[in-house]
């Protein structure tokens, strides 16, 4: 079974997910181990099952295999009965009954810390026997009611017991009777030693399913809060040292293996299951009851290790907020390109731009930030045709998370959504990075020099839908600066214009240059129209297509050309003298009032649209 918890549409799988599934189809291959058989009803599981669930610390949760096949929790309770021994009696208290040090002995190893005669640390049999004793309740049935009550906070819903396996740990659990009577003998547990140990028992009885130890762990990852749920399944301010204990006395005697080459705090369980948790980001669980000779599951080591080296959750790598990598969300209706399409492509443009979503990141982009910004993006998906990742503001990204974001691109790219990036600038560092293929059919990704070419690149791809064939030629009538002229005028004018052809990449004209009196109209073709800057380069401030106007400042006594003009592809213009239409004007002056009142709502449009960018991009 597979599956990803999201709300809202999603259309394309996430990149996580398909990563699991390879993992998981890689790894049911790996045999090795055998189960537990010291509990007689743990040799009964089913060598096959393995389950691998992966849960954000905001609650989504990613999941493959048989994630939902119940176990018994066994030792991975150890970890949650020390926090809610921490909550009820308080860290001080606590450690004088039970020590943090890593034990080296096996976990039912009948033996304490001979300077204190405390069990060396919670996750070893005599250290969680205590700690189930030090949990707050008038008698051990209260006790236990309230051990129950707290596994199934951080789990988010109730925990049944498997009675067949607690029968079992009870009648065959002669060494563990023994460490309880000698807690008893030492002062650790002050009760009825038996009483403790059935309660001990009891909890490692509980069934589980991989889901609900990755729901433990993201809760343990979010500070003690289930991420679900939304309640406190323990103060917060015990969750150092619950996952301080777990990184280095968690996984029996293969702790220190475990911290070298995973890098997790994690509690293993004879049932087959492993928890591990990357503080504020990530809470993993993994269910195969094939055991190491140490009692690790031998498959859920081997994901771990995968996970950690794959999607970089070591946690002696530098930590982020994931949601820190991802800032503003702006569409192309809030910040349209400087293109200026006729009338009716503007209109037509103005009504499905909002299908464009421009995404500004932010910092150093790791594998849980990159999760973070594609769950956006398929929230997003259902009503976009294309995103723009504005990296400006990017320090660098991870390989594991510049492979992610690889995959989403592709995965997007199949249902119809483009993604592009900008403004990576000469930042070889991460463009290197992204531009490594994912697969073969990958072909690369697109990357602009600033957002405006981005947009205009998302805008002619969602023209591409509604243009008509005919459109790319423009006609004198439908120009802004020539609307509402009559008939008879528009003629007139077209007859004292001339036709001129420019190729590709010719200039047009010459920022700085004097003034000629012309202006052009655009038939067909795209020119850019650049402004220069101080330091010798150019800023492109318009795009403008078949139906376009520029050089019209001549209109308003412009003696010196503001901007330089290049054309894209092959133009033809009309050129119109402006001597040629004060003549006209002289004998029709509804010309000029004409040219003059659409010259001005024009330049007030613009600086609308200027204004609009700026709020846009905050």
């Amino acid at each position: 079974m597979t599956g990803v918890n999201l709300i809202g549409p999603i259309n394309v799988q996430s990149p996580i997910q398909t990563y699991l599934e390879n993992l998981h189809r890689e790894l049911s291959d790996l045999q090795n181990g055998t189960v537990a058989s010291y509990i007689p009803e743990l040799g009964k599981a089913n060598p096959n099952w393995f389950g691998i669930c992966l849960v954000t610390a905001d609650g989504v949760a990613y999941s493959v295999g048989d994630a939902d096949q119940t176990f018994t929790i066994q030792s991975i309770a150890k970890a949650l009965v020390y926090a809610t021994s921490l909550g009820d009696r308080g860290k001080d208290f606590v450690s004088t009954k039970v020590g943090v040090e890593p034990s080296g002995d096996a976990f039912n190893s009948i033996s304490l810390d001979p300077r204190t005669n405390r069990p060396l640390n919670p996750m070893i049999n005599a250290g969680a026997i205590a700690t189930t004793s030090l949990v707050a309740g008038d008698d051990a049935t209260a006790q236990w009611r309230h051990i129950e009550r707290s596994l199934e906070r951080f789990a988010g819903h109730e925990l049944p017991i498997d009675e067949a396996v607690y029968q079992s740990e009870s009648e065959t659990g002669h060494r563990n009777r023994a460490i309880a009577w000698m807690l008893k003998n030492f002062g650790i547990i002050d009760g009825d030693p038996m009483a403790a140990l059935e309660n001990y028992f009891r909890q490692c009885s509980l069934l589980v399913t991989c889901r609900d130890i990755a729901m433990m762990a993201a809760t343990l990852a979010n500070a003690g809060m289930h991420p679900v749920t939304r309640q406190r399944a323990m103060p917060a301010e015990h969750t150092e040292q619950v996952l301080s204990l777990m990184a280095t006395c968690g996984m029996y005697d293969y702790a220190g293996g475990w911290l070298s080459e995973v890098g997790l705090p994690a509690k293993s369980g004879v049932g087959g299951g492993i928890m591990a948790v990357l503080p504020g980001r990530f809470g993993i669980g993994v269910f195969s009851p094939l055991l190491d000779d140490k009692g690790n599951s031998v498959r859920g080591i081997e994901v771990c290790k995968r996970l950690s080296r794959d999607l970089g959750l070591n946690i002696f790598s530098p930590a982020h907020d994931p949601g820190m990598a991802l800032g503003r969300i702006f569409t192309g209706a809030d910040a349209p390109s400087r293109r200026q399409p006729p009338q009716k492509q503007r209109e037509q443009l103005h009504q499905r731009a909002a299908r464009i979503k421009c995404l500004c990141l932010h910092g150093f982009l790791a594998v849980d930030g990159i999760e973070f910004v594609i769950r956006q993006m398929q929230a997003m998906a259902s009503e976009a045709n294309s995103f723009v990742l504005d990296m400006h503001r990017v320090d660098g990204l991870s390989d594991s998370a510049a492979r992610l974001l690889g995959e989403a691109r592709l995965g997007f790219a199949s249902d119809g959504i483009a993604v592009v990036f900008s403004r990576i600038h000469n930042r070889v560092a991460i463009s290197s990075l992204l531009r490594k293929p994912v697969s073969r059919s990958d072909r690369g990704f697109l990357s602009f020099e600033d957002n405006d070419l981005a947009v205009e690149w998302c805008e002619n791809r969602l023209m591409a839908e509604f243009q008509e064939p005919d459109c790319e030629r423009g006609l004198l009538g439908d120009a802004t600066l020539f609307k509402g002229l009559p008939e008879r005028l528009l003629r007139e004018v077209e007859a004292a214009s001339q036709s001129q052809a420019y190729a590709a990449g010719a200039q047009i004209l010459v920022s700085g240059q004097a003034g000629d009196g012309r202006l052009f109209f655009i038939e067909t073709g795209h020119l850019s129209i650049l402004v220069p800057l101080s330091d010798g380069a150019h800023l492109r401030i318009a795009t403008l297509g078949p139906g376009m106007v520029f050089g019209e400042m001549v209109l308003l006594g412009q003696t010196t050309r503001s901007a330089s003009v290049f054309a894209d592809s092959e133009v033809t213009c009309k050129i119109i003298e402006a001597s040629e239409l004060e003549r006209i004007s002289g004998r029709e002056p509804l010309l000029k009032i004409t040219l003059l009142e659409n010259l001005g709502r024009d330049l007030a449009g613009k600086l609308r649209v200027n204004a609009q960018w700026i709020k846009a991009l905050g």
